[in-house]
This record gives structure tokens, sequence and C-alpha cells, in this order.
């Protein structure tokens, strides 16, 4: 009998709109629904993932460094974790994928489009998330939200994240059937409880 294919959840949004808030409501609903859940994050997610991220979150470099990076990290969690995961029936829930180098890479720096396509068709032609949810929130309250120990991402000008924000409205506008747009203005309980649904009712 064949393996039934697990699902790949992800989440996106502006630094700030409340994600990692959020992370523990939406791994305990999955588990609720009797689901093998596998936890990643990008960059990141495996041991040589983490010393990349430390890299791109912290250290100057030019706009293509800092794509090819993303995806080196991205290819390094899909061998490790994603792909073995999804395939063994497990779902995997992980913060951030490849929307957010279209967010930041392409609408935060302003670089070709095209290149993050030429990417995804090398490290991943085969996979995309099932789900992403998106953390909506406008930038300046996104913003005050940050500590003061921003990352080399979270100092970026207003102009920068208000880019980042209209892309990941895009593509959401796009693909509505992939996306699950949130509205993280709420307090915290109404999103929890917003999620809780959501997942109780999506497979």
């Amino acid at each position: 009998m064949e393996q039934e294919r697990g699902r790949f959840i992800t989440l996106e949004g502006v630094d700030g709109a409340g994600k990692s808030t959020q992370i523990p409501v939406i791994a305990e609903a999955i588990q609720q629904k009797g689901k093998n859940l596998v936890m990643t994050r990008e960059p990141g997610g495996t041991e040589l993932g983490e010393k990349i991220r430390s890299l791109l979150l912290n250290d100057p470099m030019s706009v293509k460094c800092e794509m090819l990076l993303m995806f080196a990290s991205r290819e390094q969690n899909l061998s490790e974790v994603i792909r073995p995961a999804v395939e063994s029936g497990k779902w995997v829930l992980c913060d951030r994928f490849t929307d957010a180098s279209y967010a930041y890479q392409c609408a935060g720096r302003m670089q070709p489009k095209e290149y993050v396509d030429t990417l995804v068709r090398f490290v991943h032609p085969d996979i995309e998330p099932d789900l992403t949810i998106i953390f909506d929130l406008n930038v300046e309250e996104a913003s005050k939200r940050l500590g003061n120990n921003a990352d080399r991402f979270e100092s970026e000008e207003i102009s920068f994240h208000k880019r980042v924000r209209e892309e990941y409205l895009r593509l959401a506008r796009e693909n509505p059937n992939r996306y699950f747009v949130v509205d993280a203005s709420q307090p915290i309980e109404v999103i929890s409880e917003l999620l809780r649904r959501k997942i109780a009712s999506w497979d």
C-alpha cells in the first residue's frame, strides 16, 4: 500500500506581525487532528541551515549572495527535513519558505522575479506548500512590535517592508486557494481561535 503523502504548511508575513506567537497554536491544532508533525524554519532548520541563517541575519552581503544563501539553506532543509517528512506521511510546519524570497529579495530588494523563478526550478520544482498562512499587518504597527535587537532585515527602511507586505498580498490575491490571510492587528486570542478553526477544517 502506497504511503499517504503528508501536508506542507508554511507561515509568512512582515517582521513583527506576530507569526512566532501563533506557531505553538498552529502546531497544537495540527497534532489535535492526530497528525505527526515536524516543525522547521527558514533560513535554518538544519545544522548547516542554522549557520547560514546567522550569516544572513547579521553579515553584510550583496543582494545576489543573500538570495543564493537563502536557497542554499532551503535546499538543505528540503533534503534533510521537508521532503522526507512529507513523503513519509508527516505534516510539516515551516516558518517561512520561498514566498519570503519573492517578498524580501524580489520586492524588498527590487530584484527581478525571474531570479527566484530560476532558483525554484533548480531547487524544488517538485514541491510547494499545500497551505500558506500570511500574517498581515501594516508595517508601522509591525515595526513598533519589534525589539531593539533588530536583525539585518528587521532594521530595513519602512519602504522596504511596505514592498514586502504588498508582495505577500499580491501572491495571496493570485492564488487564493493556497493562501490564508490573517488580519494580524486583531487580539492574540482572536487570531489563535481563527487559526484553530482553519486547521481543524482543512486537510
